[in-house]
C-alpha cells in the first residue's frame, strides 16, 4: 500500500460519454495496468471473518483488476456480508491502487441471483414452459434491483442457445428448441437486467455464442455439428435479436469448436459474424477456463502467450474467472513485442467503457444497510409462486384422472423425488452451487477454476477459515431449501392441499437398476391412486453428486432410468389409477412409462415453489397451463428431433413421401412442442386477415378467437405458426411467429391479433447473399400446440425478392382484448 502512495495517482475523466472517458482513462494507464482490466479474480481467501486479508489483497489487486468473479455463488454468506465483501475489495482498488479503477462484480442470475438470502425463481426451461415472457422481463427487473443492492454489475446470463439435443445436459439453462421462443424470453430478460440505462443496471451477458448446445453425439464442450445456414438462422437468431431489440451489452463465447477453429480463437465468429454481421459493440469474456483450454484441451496453442493472442485478435475481450493467458502474461506479450499493444488497447477501452456506463467510478458501493439489504434480496416470492404455477404442464389426462377427485382419501406417493425439495433446484441456483463447493472440499471432483486454497495466509486466518469449512461441510441442503427458501417436497405439499387424505409415501431409487419395487408397492396397496414422483436430477460439473443432467452430464440414452420404468409398469399392475410427475430439464423419452399411466403432468426444476405448484395441479386448486419448450420423443434414436424440422425431413414429410420413417415405430413425437392440456376446453374461431394479399416488405396482421368452452377458468396459449414453401431452399415444415398466453373465465372469450412484418421470416437465399424473402403463398395457422392447428388461412405475398439485411424484424406484434 506504501508504494502506492508514493505514486502519481491517475486522473479519473469526469465528463463525456462512456466511450470518451475510457479513451483518456487509458490513455494514463500502464500495459500492466490495462492488462489487470481485462481479468478477473475468484475471491476465495481475499475475505475472511474479519474483513480483506491484507497481504493475500495486495497480492491480487494491487495493480487492479477488470472482475471479481462468482463472489457469493459458493459460500454460505448472507446478503448483508456478500455486500460487504463487495465493500472491502471494491474500497481498496478505489483507495490503495494507483489508478483507482472500480471492478465489475459478477454473479450468475439464470434462477436468480446465486447468493444466499435472494429469492430463487425456477430454472429457465421452466420459464420458457411458461410461454409469459412479460413476467420473466419483471422477473429480471427484480433480479437487477437485488443485484445493484449487493454492488453486482454484471450477469453471466441469459443462456441463449436453443436446445435441439436432448443428450445435452444443460437444457435445462436454455429457452428450449425454438429459436423465436428463444428470441422472446431472451429479449424480456435482458431488458429486465439492464432497464433503460445501464447507471442502474445491470449488464447482461448473453451465452454461448455460438453453436454450443449443437454438438457433436450432444457431448458438452464437443465440435458443433451445423451447417452454416442453419448456425445463422437458427443459432444466431436469439444473439442477434438481443443485440438489436435489448442493446445486448455482453457475450460470453462457447467452448465448442467451430469448423475445427476453437470459438475463442475464431475472428470468423466474433468479428466477422458477431461484430461486423449481428452489430455487436459490447464486450465478449470467456466462459470460465477458456483460454487455458486452448492450450490444455483443444492444443491449438503451445503457451500461455499463444493462447493470448490468438484469443485477442479472435475478439475476446476479457478473461474469466482468473489471471491465466491475460494480465501479467499479456502485459508481458506485449512488452516483448509478441503481441500489438493495439489489440490491447482495443479490449481495453470496451472494458472500462462498461465501467463508465455502469456509473460506478460514481457509486463504486453497495448498501451498507443490512435491513435494506436483506428486504429487497427477499422480494419477488409472489412471482416465484406464479412462474412455477404457469410452468407446469399436463401432457396426459386419459379418464380426467386429474384433479384428483374428492373421494380420494388415500394416496401414495412413490419415487426419488417424493419428499425431496432439494432436488427441484436446478444447477446454478445457491444451494446447488454449496453442494458443487461440498463435493469439490471432500475431494470428490476436480478443482474449479479460482477454487484453490491460497497458500499465504496468516495462521490466524487460516484457522477461522478451518472453522468455517467445517461447518459449511456440515450443511444439511434439505434443511437449507425447507429452511431458507420454505421450499415443499410433492408429498409434504399434498398433505397440505389435502389434509383430511392418508398420503403414505415411499422414496426410491433415482437409477439403482437391483432394486426390487416390491416394498413401495406394499405402501400402496391400501392407496385410491398412486402418484409417482419420478423424472431427472440437476447436477453441477460432471455429475459430481450423481445427476441425470447438468452441465458436463450428458447421456446417449433419454430414456427414464430403468428403475423407475419399473416402478411405474408395477404399479399399473395393481390395477389403480396411477399419475406420473415427471421432473425434466430436458426432453425424456416416456413411451417405456405412456401405457402405465393415466396421467402425465412434468416439472422443469421449478424451485423452492415447485411442490406446491404440482399439489394445486394434482388437486385442482390450479388449472395447468404450461406448454412444452421442447419436443418428447418416443425414443432416444430419433434425437435430435424438434417442430422446426425442414420439409422433406424427420417426421415432417409428405404423404406420398416413399420414406415415411423408422421401421420399427412412428417417426413423430410423443408429444410435440407446444403441447400441453387442461381442465377446461378451449374453441377457436376463424382467422380474419387484414390483406389477403401483402408485398414481400409488408406486413401480416391476423385474429382469432378463443373461448373457453368448459365449466371452470383456465388459460390457454394461443399459437401462431408459418409454413411457407418453395423457396429455392428448403425451410421448416412450420415456424413459430407468434403466441398470447390468454386468461379466460369459463364461457368468455377473446380476440387474439397477430401482427408480423415477413421480414420476421427471412432467410438466407439459394444466392447466399444475405436474409431475403422471396413472393409465393404463405399458411397463417393457429392452434394449441404444433401438431394441434384449429384454424389457418392463406395468405399471398407479392412483389419482388427483397433483401432485408439489418432490417430484419425478430418480434410479432400481439394483443389481447
Amino acid at each position: 500500500m506504501e508504494a502506492t502512495q508514493t505514486q502519481e495517482r491517475v486522473e479519473i475523466p469526469t465528463t463525456g460519454t462512456p466511450d470518451e472517458r475510457a479513451s483518456r482513462l487509458a490513455a494514463q494507464l500502464t500495459v500492466e495496468e490495462k492488462a489487470q482490466q481485462l481479468v478477473g479474480i475468484m475471491p476465495f481467501g481475499l475475505v475472511g471473518p474479519q474483513g480483506i486479508v491484507p497481504a493475500a489483497v495486495e497480492q491480487a489487486l494491487g495493480g487492479g483488476i477488470g472482475h471479481v468473479s462468482g463472489i457469493g455463488m459458493f459460500g454460505s454468506q448472507s446478503a448483508p456480508q456478500v455486500a460487504a465483501s463487495v465493500n472491502a475489495l471494491q474500497r481498496y482498488l478505489v483507495e490503495n491502487t494507483r489508478a483507482g479503477i472500480p471492478a465489475i462484480f459478477h454473479n450468475e442470475a439464470l434462477n436468480g441471483v446465486v447468493a444466499p438470502g435472494f429469492t430463487s425463481f425456477p430454472t429457465a426451461i421452466a420459464l420458457a414452459a411458461t410461454w409469459n415472457p412479460n413476467a420473466v422481463e419483471e422477473m429480471a427487473e427484480l433480479i437487477r434491483h437485488q443485484m445493484r443492492t449487493v454492488g453486482l454489475t454484471q450477469a453471466l446470463s441469459p443462456v441463449l442457445d436453443v436446445a435441439r439435443d436432448a443428450r445435452w445436459g444443460r437444457v435445462h439453462e436454455t429457452y428450449g428448441e425454438d429459436p423465436y421462443l428463444a428470441t422472446a424470453f431472451g429479449v424480456a430478460f435482458i431488458r429486465g437486467l439492464q432497464g433503460e440505462d445501464l447507471d442502474s443496471g445491470v449488464i447482461a451477458t448473453a451465452k454461448h455464442f455460438l453453436g454450443y448446445s449443437v454438438t457433436e453425439a450432444g457431448q458438452n464442450m464437443a465440435g458443433t455439428a451445423v451447417t452454416r445456414r442453419e448456425l445463422r438462422e437458427v443459432y444466431a437468431r436469439p444473439f442477434e435479436a438481443a443485440i438489436r431489440l435489448a442493446d445486448l451489452a455482453s457475450v460470453m463465447n462457447s467452448y465448442s469448436t467451430i469448423d475445427g477453429v476453437p470459438v475463442a480463437a475464431s475472428p470468423a465468429i466474433l468479428r466477422g459474424l458477431l461484430r461486423d454481421e449481428l452489430g455487436f459493440t459490447g464486450t465478449v469474456v470467456s466462459d470460465y477456463m477458456t483460454t487455458q483450454m486452448l492450450v490444455e484441451r483443444n492444443e491449438v496453442a503451445e503457451d500461455k502467450v499463444e493462447a493470448a493472442a490468438l484469443a485477442l485478435a479472435a475478439g475476446l475481450d476479457v478473461e474469466l474467472p482468473n489471471p491465466y493467458a491475460y494480465g501479467p502474461v499479456l502485459a508481458g506479450a506485449v512488452r516483448g513485442g509478441r503481441i500489438a499493444e493495439s489489440q490491447l488497447n482495443e479490449a481495453v477501452h470496451r472494458a472500462l467503457r462498461d465501467k463508465f456506463a455502469l456509473g460506478l467510478f460514481e457509486h463504486p458501493y453497495a448498501s451498507e444497510d443490512p435491513i435494506e439489504i436483506s428486504e429487497v434480496a427477499g422480494r419477488g416470492g409472489e412471482l416465484a409462486v406464479t412462474l412455477a404455477n404457469q410452468s407446469v404442464t399436463l401432457l396426459k389426462n386419459d379418464g380426467d384422472v386429474l384433479p384428483l377427485s374428492a373421494v380420494s382419501r388415500r394416496i401414495a406417493v412413490l419415487g426419488p423425488h417424493a419428499e425431496s425439495a432439494y432436488t427441484a433446484f436446478a444447477a446454478y441456483t445457491q444451494p446447488a452451487g454449496i453442494e458443487l463447493m461440498k463435493v469439490m472440499m471432500s475431494g470428490g471432483m476436480g478443482n474449479m477454476a479460482g477454487v484453490d486454497a491460497p497458500t499465504d495466509v496468516p495462521d490466524d486466518v487460516a484457522a477461522e477459515a478451518a472453522e468455517a469449512m467445517a461447518a459449511f461441510m456440515s450443511i444439511d441442503l434439505e434443511a437449507v431449501v425447507r429452511g431458507a427458501y420454505g421450499a415443499r417436497s410433492l408429498t409434504d405439499a399434498l398433505r397440505d392441499a389435502l389434509p383430511a387424505a392418508e398420503i403414505a409415501s415411499v422414496v426410491t431409487p433415482l437409477r439403482d437398476e437391483d432394486w426390487d419395487p416390491a416394498d413401495a408397492l406394499r405402501a400402496a396397496a391400501d392407496a385410491d391412486v398412486i402418484v409417482l414422483a419420478l423424472g431427472g436430477r440437476s447436477s453441477w460439473l460432471a455429475g459430481a453428486v450423481g445427476g441425470t443432467e447438468g452441465e458436463g452430464v450428458d447421456t446417449a440414452d433419454i430414456d427414464l432410468p430403468a428403475i423407475q420404468v419399473r416402478l411405474a409398469q408395477e404399479a399399473a399392475r395393481s390395477g389403480k389409477p396411477v399419475v406420473a410427475v415427471v421432473q425434466m430439464g430436458r426432453p425424456y423419452a416416456l413411451s417405456s412409462i405412456e401405457d402405465s399411466v393415466s396421467a402425465i403432468v412434468t416439472a422443469y426444476f421449478g424451485g423452492p415453489e415447485q411442490g406446491r405448484a404440482l399439489a394445486s395441479v394434482l388437486t385442482g386448486a390450479a388449472n395447468p397451463g404450461g406448454k412444452l419448450p421442447f419436443t418428447i420423443p418416443r425414443t432416444s434414436g430419433q434425437v435430435p428431433i424438434h417442430s422446426g424440422q425442414h420439409l422433406g425431413s424427420g417426421y415432417r414429410r409428405s404423404e406420398t413421401d416413399m420414406h415415411q420413417g423408422y421401421q420399427d415405430q412412428p417417426a413423430t413425437p410423443l408429444y410435440a412442442f407446444g403441447h400441453g392440456l387442461s381442465y377446461t376446453t378451449f374453441e377457436y374461431g376463424s382467422v380474419a386477415l387484414a390483406d389477403a394479399a401483402v408485398t414481400t416488405s409488408g406486413t401480416v396482421s391476423a385474429t382469432i378467437s378463443i373461448t373457453n368452452t368448459g365449466a371452470v377458468s383456465g388459460e390457454e396459449v394461443v399459437q401462431a405458426y408459418v409454413a411457407d414453401r418453395a423457396r429455392g431452399v428448403t425451410r421448416p415444415a412450420q415456424q413459430l411467429v407468434a403466441f398470447a398466453r390468454v386468461a379466460l373465465a369459463a364461457g368468455e372469450s377473446k380476440r387474439v391479433t397477430v401482427e408480423f412484418d415477413l421480414s420476421q421470416l427471412a432467410y438466407i437465399g439459394l444466392e447466399d447473399d444475405g436474409f431475403v424473402f422471396e413472393p409465393g403463398a404463405i399458411e397463417v395457422s393457429f392452434g394449441a400446440a404444433s401438431d394441434d392447428l384449429r384454424q389457418s388461412a392463406r395468405v399471398e405475398v407479392t412483389g419482388q425478392t427483397v433483401n432485408v439485411g439489418a432490417d430484419r424484424s425478430f418480434l410479432a406484434r400481439v394483443s389481447v382484448e
